[in-house]
């Protein structure tokens, strides 16, 4: 073979070879350029109304950052599955971190809840499997008489829902007490009293509020209510409704109806002629009704209280 063919035959030769190679390699899952993890300190409504603590999630450019945050709250950002679908330790709903990270060069938003799996699974040795179980559930449908929600202003320089509030949102504590949550998926203003917490809502929309409704429900919400406008409406929680959502949320709380088995369903309030979430409900028009279904559940298998040093 002339030396020309024998050039030929190791180039063909080596590019196969750097071919094959580069077959076998695996990519690397998303991750954080750089990210600091730390505890979190104990929130202060003194300093939340000072704007010197703050509790949410903020992305601004690059930067992407994750305040007061507890382990659950972070598995289910970094999953997209709400508190209903994960199954764990009580305390990883105590235990809080401050989250401050680096998106790589390229990254878009919508790389954060992987890249937050990484870390999570890096810095707290997260190992999990995933099952299906069936769950009760609600449906909201539209009850006898129909829909009575009114329907939200256009706002042309509103960034466009995306279904899910779990990353663009921030909660902020005035110094009346009064908590305001905003994004892209409305506004929400609680105030909270002797007899419960009051929610004034703007510009959500029903798949945005079935989720919503889950957090005081735990348990599934499907809409078929086939409403598909924004709707500002009011919501109110009897103090019995928001101890319950304290409790699972992992908050030492005491009250009537402590425990699993004083748990009071939205379909059964303790007081019916108090004010709460099925009456209020009832009031725009709308139905709870009880259903079962079948939910995928995230099952940790092995979870770290502390991280590793960053």
């Amino acid at each position: 073979m002339s030396s020309a063919g024998t050039r030929l035959v190791t180039g063909m030769v080596a590019v196969a070879l750097a071919a094959g190679a580069a077959g076998g390699q695996t990519a690397s899952p998303p991750a954080f350029e750089v990210a600091s993890v730390k505890a979190a300190d104990s929130l202060d409504p003194a300093k939340l109304a000072a704007g010197q603590q703050r509790i949410g999630v903020t992305i601004d450019a690059a930067r992407v950052d994750l305040r007061s945050l507890s382990l659950g709250d972070l598995i289910r950002t970094a999953y997209k599955v709400k508190s209903y679908q994960l199954s764990g330790p009580d305390w990883m709903n105590t235990e809080r971190f401050d989250v401050v990270a680096k998106l790589p060069e390229g990254a878009k938003r919508s790389d954060v809840p992987e890249m937050l799996q990484t870390l999570l699974e890096q810095r707290f040795q997260l190992t999990l499997h995933r099952t299906t179980k069936e769950l009760p559930a609600y449906a909201l449908i539209a009850a006898k008489g129909g829909p009575k929600l009114k329907e939200s202003a256009p706002d042309p320089n509103a960034p466009a829902a995306s279904g899910t509030g779990a990353l663009q949102y921030n909660a902020g504590l005035d110094s009346k007490g009064v908590v305001t949550s905003t994004g892209p998926n409305g506004t929400v203003r609680q105030t909270t009293g002797p007899n419960g917490m009051h929610l004034d809502i703007q510009k959500m929309t029903m798949p945005v509020l079935v989720e919503y409704l889950a957090r005081f429900t735990e348990r599934p919400v499907v809409d078929m209510t086939e409403l598909k406008g924004a709707y500002d409406f009011v919501l109110e929680l009897s103090r019995e409704e928001l101890l319950n959502v304290a409790r699972a949320s992992g908050m030492a709380v005491s009250g009537p109806g402590g425990g699993e088995a004083g748990r009071a369903p939205v379909d059964g309030a303790a007081d019916p002629s108090a004010a709460s979430l099925k009456s209020s409900i009832e009031l725009l028009g709308l139905k709870l009704e009880p259903r079962k279904l079948s939910v995928e559940v995230l099952v940790i298998d092995r979870l770290e209280k502390s991280p590793v040093a960053n």
